[in-house]
């Protein structure tokens, strides 16, 4: 039997905010032992600056968030006693409780590792509980309106009130983009509320709903109320699947809510969306979610009508994707763990952690999301945040690159180079095989946050430059991007990227689209340089900020922070010319998850504000107050709530 020596030892953290904010890690050690011969490893979003002084102990290896230190020499840890290490220079500072160390492990003389209970990061003398799960809004008594719908329609007007039925009886009338929406209805309402029958059969009490097809565009749909029944008119299946949202939305408030809300006899919605970009960008990369996850995920954005998921498939942290030329690139891209060629990070611990997605995973993801309306974009990031990708596929670095640089999040050569000419043909392989996965007409290719001083060692970097004639790392990036969209649009792609991708010279503005990032001024800028914009500035629309300033709250705050108000009040196009509207596809919300670091956590920071960005992007008529009266019957993606 091995002897369970570590037991009772734990890892804890604290910020002592005097002057420049000290961080405390401290390992008690409560069991009946003393520990000697160990380092302890440890991370999270939060990161240790490359060269802080250490007071009580010394930096062994450190890789982005991933730190670990060694005790001094001779060190022993005797029962009931506690070592504290102290660090003086943080990359950003902690703000948030999910900001320090999540996870910590000690690693033993012989290389085994013993994952540690860890308590996350607490202020000094701050006793506020951590918040989790989705802030509760109650429906009040009197809701302004009689019936609950998120995002509001374009015209209301509804009347009578009958007992509300418990599903719905519908009825395609033979036409094949009704009977695919009934069939959409039937798998979005069973994954997001399994057991309800939303969708039943009209001898075990359904509702009756007829669909018709008769004008509406693209998205647009009516419903008329009679007291027998609903008819629900539109020209598309997306028409007719927003109307059964509405109308299921509506029955649930009516149920749920007895006295708040009715169910009409009479009256007339007529409804149409604002913009027709309306989408959420999902990072899987910095944290793994399930397949199960991911389908939940799209069936929210479908029930909010979003119908767009921007899929963000790599980055540094880890790759995500099956693809068959390149076996490695699962083999060793898609995992962290101590011992791997990618450490732990982000609080995961040290065993063998990640995933990715099968290309079978991957078609029932995208074939679900069709039939709910959703279009799929995936994104793979190049050429920066490539730091797993190139663990995988070494033999893309210049061999003869002798200098180092480092990305914001502390990556070191974290960038595939535009010199090395095997980039390109890895590069389309492998658009290649996700072409046959995605048949959106969009395919995203990230662009961002590429180091000012990536390259400038490398001697294939600068002999492309010199036969270019070009100098910079910018205008490197826009000729690597250059050729990476050819690519694309020779495959019938329009190809996405983030703002950045107007550096250097950019891409082509005919065939893209570019997500404007880091404020809200840039999106009217590119738009005003002719390129088609996709509105998410991080003040407003990442959902990674936490809620509120508060230590308490969850989230990162590199870019502030956004209450559900802030979020819902925020005017995508405020002051923009008629000119720029025109390029203005629409808006996004990001959910980057660094600071993912529990499901509950996901619930508070992504729920109710992905509902403000919905009614932003669909409705004309907004309200905060109405919006708050009904929000709460909104579902969330894992079902916890902030406590009473």
């Amino acid at each position: 039997m091995v002897s369970e020596w570590y037991e009772g030892v734990s890892l804890s953290s604290e910020l002592f905010p005097d002057g420049e904010a000290r961080y405390r890690i401290t390992l008690s050690n409560r069991g009946t032992t003393t520990l000697g011969g160990f380092r302890l490893g440890f991370s999270g979003p939060g990161r240790i600056s490359a060269g802080s002084p250490v007071i009580n102990g010394s930096f062994v290896t450190q890789l982005s968030n991933y730190t670990e230190i060694a005790p001094p020499p001779g060190f022993t840890l005797p029962p009931g006693a506690d070592w504290h290490v102290e660090f003086e220079s943080l990359d950003h500072p902690i703000r948030h409780w999910t900001d320090g160390a999540t996870t910590g492990f000690l690693i033993l003389a012989d290389g085994t590792t013993r994952s540690l209970p860890t308590t996350p990061t607490r202020l000094y003398q701050l006793d506020t509980p951590p918040k989790r799960g989705t802030a509760r809004y109650p429906v009040p008594a009197t809701p302004p309106v009689p019936v609950s719908i998120i995002p509001w329609p374009q015209s209301v007007e509804v009347h009578g009130r009958r007992t509300a039925p418990f599903g719905l009886a519908l009825s395609a009338n033979g036409a094949a983009e009704a009977q695919a929406a009934i069939d959409g209805f039937a798998s979005l309402t069973a994954t997001l509320f399994p057991g309800e029958g939303l969708c039943r059969a009209a001898h075990e009490g359904g509702y009756a709903v007829e669909l018709v097809s008769g004008p509406g565009g693209r998205e647009g749909y009516a419903i008329d109320f009679r007291p027998e029944g609903a008819r629900i008119t539109a020209e598309t299946r997306t028409g007719f699947l927003y109307g059964l949202v509405t109308l299921g939305q509506m029955l649930r408030g009516a149920r749920g809510k007895l006295l708040a809300f009715n169910f009409p006899t009479a009256g007339r919605i007529e409804d149409a969306p604002k913009y027709r970009w309306r989408g959420c960008h999902l990072d899987v990369a910095r944290r793994f979610y399930s397949s199960d996850d991911v389908r939940r995920f799209v069936a929210l954005l479908a029930w909010n009508k979003l119908n767009v998921l921007h899929w963000h498939l790599s980055d540094d942290e880890a790759w995500r994707v099956e693809i068959d030329a390149y076996p490695a690139l699962v083999e060793k891209a898609a995992w962290n763990g101590y011992g791997l060629p990618i450490p732990p990070l982000l609080g995961s611990g040290p065993e063998r952690t990640g995933g990715y997605y099968s290309k079978a995973d991957i078609r029932d993801i995208v074939a679900f999301a069709g039939q709910v309306g959703v279009d799929v974009v995936p994104e793979i990031d190049v050429p920066g945040h490539c730091y797993a990708l190139l663990q995988a596929i070494p033999q893309l670095r210049d061999p003869g690159e002798n200098g180092l640089y480092h990305s914001i999040q502390s990556f070191p050569n974290n960038c595939l180079n535009p010199g090395v000419e095997a980039t390109y043909g890895v590069v389309e392989t492998i658009f290649s095989e996700m072409v046959e996965l995605f048949p959106s007409r969009y395919f995203h290719v990230g662009a961002d946050e590429v180091p000012h001083d990536a390259w400038q060692t490398s001697p294939a970097a600068r002999a492309l430059s010199a036969r270019l004639g070009i100098e910079g790392t910018s205008a490197l990036q826009a000729h690597f991007l250059q050729r990476v969209q050819a690519f694309l649009s020779a495959k019938g792609k329009i190809t996405g990227a983030w703002e950045e991708a107007a550096l250097g010279g950019g891409i082509d503005k005919t065939h893209s689209y570019l997500v404007g990032w880091k404020d809200k001024a840039i999106s009217r800028r590119l738009a005003s340089e002719g390129y088609d914009v996709v509105v998410a500035p991080a003040q407003a629309y990442y959902l990674d900020m936490a809620n509120g300033e508060a230590f308490y709250e969850p989230g990162a705050a590199w870019a502030g922070w956004s209450s559900p108000e802030t979020t819902y009040a925020f005017e995508p196009s405020e002051g923009w010319s008629e000119a720029e509207k025109a390029h203005l596809m629409g808006i996004q919300g990001c959910i980057w998850s660094e600071p993912m670091t529990e499901r509950a956590v996901f619930d508070r920071l992504v729920f109710p504000r992905l509902s403000a960005i919905a009614e932003t992007a669909w409705s004309t008529h907004r309200d905060f107050a109405r919006f708050t009266a009904l929000v709460g019957l909104m579902p969330n993606m894992y079902g916890n709530y902030e406590d009473a």
